[in-house]
């Protein structure tokens, strides 16, 4: 399968395996969508690690190769408005890749980035990754303009990673930036030799693997719920969700490690 899941103890590994430079067609975004799904209701893993296959590219993007149907401006508006309600056996767009791009997510995912990460597999990065790894190899960006395909910049939500200007100028020139930009702007977290990326990735992984279930699941929760509350509502829900993970744990004081 183009997206390969498994599952090593607690951490899940997701592989974009699709050619040269793992493109990404319509199918695919199915596959995603159900591996998702299993990552996020297993109780027994904690994280997970999206990669691509090989050296060459995490992903370069749709393929602009991938063979479908043509559809009439009627069946497109249908598709558009009930994306999964349409004939799933042929796969378009829009479908499951909104469902992908839309779903709620409360486990971490670490990135191992090495070649290209371009379109629809820089999107993927933003939206599905927390912690980031980028081999000195790297390169990050939205092509989409060059192509007469503006709205990568909404897709993603870029401006929520890194400074306005920055990725005004990606989206409006299409030209993509280095590994060494990339963790100037705070893109990624980290940049370390292209062979070494997904060790590096999985050390984190481990890391994050190590503490408990409800403790991750807090924090990312947490984390989430509150980047668009104001301040006071932010901290409110912080701290109830704080005082709730206290109430039931089972740990004590003296237990706790630092």
């Amino acid at each position: 399968m183009p997206i390969s899941y498994e599952v090593a103890g607690a951490v899940a590994t997701f592989t974009i395996e699709n050619g040269k430079v793992n493109a990404i067609d319509p199918p695919m975004h199915r596959e995603l969508h159900d591996a998702l799904k299993a990552f996020e209701a297993d109780p027994a893993v904690k994280v997970g690690i999206l990669r691509g296959a090989g050296e060459r590219a995490f992903s370069a993007g749709d393929d602009l190769k991938f063979k479908q149907r043509q559809l009439d401006p009627s069946e497109k508006l249908t598709r558009h408005f009930y994306p999964l309600d349409a004939d799933i056996r042929e796969p378009g767009f829009p479908g499951h890749d909104r469902e992908v791009m839309s779903m709620r997510r409360f486990k971490p995912i670490v990135a191992a980035v090495s070649g290209w990460c371009l379109g629809r597999g820089m999107m993927y990065l933003l939206h599905l990754t927390d912690i980031r790894i980028a081999g000195e190899g790297a390169r990050f960006g939205l092509p989409e303009i060059k192509y007469g395909m503006g709205g990568g910049g909404g897709l993603t939500l870029i401006h929520r990673h890194i400074p306005r200007a920055v990725a005004l100028q990606m989206l409006l020139t299409g030209e993509p930036i280095d590994a060494a930009e990339a963790l100037r702007i705070h893109l990624v977290n980290q940049v370390v030799p292209d062979a070494a990326v997904f060790e590096a990735a999985e050390r984190i992984a481990g890391q994050i693997a190590a503490h408990p279930q409800s403790a991750i699941r807090i924090e990312m929760e947490s984390f989430q719920r509150t980047e668009d509350l104001d301040r006071d509502n932010a901290i409110a829900m912080a701290e109830h969700m704080y005082r709730l993970q206290r109430i039931v744990s089972t740990v004590s004081n003296d237990e706790l490690k630092f």
